[in-house]
């Protein structure tokens, strides 16, 4: 790893060679101070959209990929836990098993049919463009358990709702993702989740209607999707990307500057083609703007009780209103998280006194006391995930978390509280019910609230809500 000295000595070096370069020979070009700034808000503003890219490619463009989930517009359902074997979305959760379909959406509207859902079992759709923002969502809490058809539409489509429909969604983006999720229970109720899943449905618009199809939209060739093809060739990537993001009002100042190092939809970049000064310049922008990416993310904001909540909040165009910032870590810390009211995500991965969480080195103790559970409509989950990896962690008993419905078999203490023990190895087994298992390295935990509670208590607004999660307890 470079020291922090060796990187301000590079940095320094860089921009003396910078400030002692002569006039570039096109003068269209961004000059190399510019071209450094705009490299780096490129990325703090890319890196949603390219993570996205990344994922989409590996999930559609590549057969031979392991994360293939098949062409646009196929409805794939998990019927399983997901466990640590499962890489394909960062922070991923084990308590409602996903169905996914990515969308395309240039030739015709796509219309998502769910049917009744008990009422009981919380299920939620959400509609993500390919900038990583929430477009939509339907389910028990907007929506309601009922059933219905739901219309997805392109940035430009222009037409008539037909009869049947209950809502239609404009997406951001000519090509989007939807995310089911249909809560689980306890791994025997897997089948009664395949059951719910089974009524779920995408088809194209005129399918729906039962009309000829309208012609097809050209084949994607998506780029090849390897984390390190990726960073490699991350401004390729994203301009690969924006021709089918269509720029809003809060874009349009940085697409304009993309556009200055040859990124954008009437563009083609390639970093090989840059004056060597250039590529400095871009290689210094990018690791400034890594830089301003993991000091936010590791800010603290609304630390409390060494929890961070809000981190992991999505949102909508709207909502970010061109915080590129906030975007970016969302999709770095939590890819294609749920808005606040849909559910909220607290995140500790150190003690008060911001020691990092490591079960190979120490025991933890989690404790709610008795009435203070996680204040939901719907339930609530505490995962435990790799902080190198981010993902969840091989263990003896397959166990990932430990959420609501569980709470009938967990072990209570004498005045009522109940106490989580997070360790790499066994606590007893007369503990082991409450266990949730770490590995050997540092962790970190998530406490989702599935349709958190908007009355007192409750934790939101986020961050500043009544209720508070409990701080861990080092145990060993």
């Amino acid at each position: 790893m470079t020291s922090p000295l060796a990187r301000v000595s590079a940095i320094a070096l860089l921009l003396g060679i910078i400030m002692l370069a002569g006039c570039d020979d096109q003068p269209n070009r961004a000059g190399l101070m510019e071209t450094r700034a705009i490299a780096e808000e490129g990325l703090i503003y890319g890196l949603p959209i390219v993570i996205n890219t990344a994922v989409t490619a590996g999930a559609i463009g590549d057969p031979a990929s392991p994360t293939y989930r098949g062409p646009f517009n196929h409805l794939v359902n998990v019927q399983k836990v997901l466990t640590w074997e499962d890489r394909t979305i960062v922070t991923p959760n084990s308590d409602t098993p996903y169905s996914t379909a990515w969308l395309d959406l240039r030739a015709e509207p796509i219309v998502l049919t769910v049917p009744p859902v008990p009422e009981n079992r919380y299920f939620s759709v959400q509609l993500i463009d390919a900038s990583t923002n929430n477009y939509g969502i339907f389910g028990s809490r907007t929506t309601g358990n009922g059933g219905g058809h739901y219309l997805v539409v392109g940035p430009d489509w222009q037409g008539e709702i037909p009869a049947g429909i209950d809502k239609l969604f404009r997406s951001g983006s000519q090509y989007s993702f939807a995310l089911f999720r249909t809560q689980l229970f306890n791994p025997a109720d897997m089948p009664k989740v395949a059951a719910v899943q089974a009524g779920y449905k995408v088809e194209p618009l005129s399918a729906f209607l039962q009309q000829p199809a309208p012609p097809a939209a050209p084949i994607i060739n998506f780029p090849l999707h390897e984390r390190e093809q990726v960073k490699k060739l991350f401004f390729e990537y994203l301009d690969f990307s924006l021709p089918y993001i269509p720029a809003t009002a809060q874009e349009k100042d940085i697409r304009a500057k993309l556009a200055r190092i040859g990124v954008g939809p009437d563009k083609q970049f390639e970093y090989k083609d840059l004056p060597w000064l250039h590529k400095l310049a871009v290689l210094w922008g990018m690791m400034n703007g890594r830089d301003r990416l993991e000091a936010a993310i590791n800010s603290n904001k609304n630390l409390i009780n060494g929890w961070t909540i809000g981190t992991l909040t999505g949102g909508s165009a709207e909502q970010y209103n061109g915080n590129w910032l906030v975007r970016a870590m969302v999709a770095k810390v939590g890819l294609y998280a749920l808005d606040s009211l849909e559910a909220t995500y607290p995140v500790t991965r150190a003690l008060n006194d911001g020691t990092p969480l490591d079960t190979g080195k120490h025991d933890y103790s989690l404790t709610f006391q008795a009435g203070e559970l996680p204040p939901v409509n719907a339930f609530w989950s505490v995962t435990l995930y790799d902080a190198q990896s981010q993902y969840l962690v091989k263990n003896p008993i397959n166990r990932y978390l430990i959420n609501s419905p569980m709470l009938p078999e967990l072990q209570k203490n004498a005045d009522g509280s109940i106490t989580l023990y997070i360790q790499k190895d066994s606590p007893g087994a007369e503990r082991e019910s409450n266990w949730l298992p770490g590995t050997d390295g540092e962790i970190y935990l998530v406490l989702r609230l599935y349709w958190p509670k908007t009355q007192p208590p409750s934790i939101l607004p986020a961050g500043s809500g009544s209720w508070q999660p409990p701080a861990l307890k080092l145990q060993r």
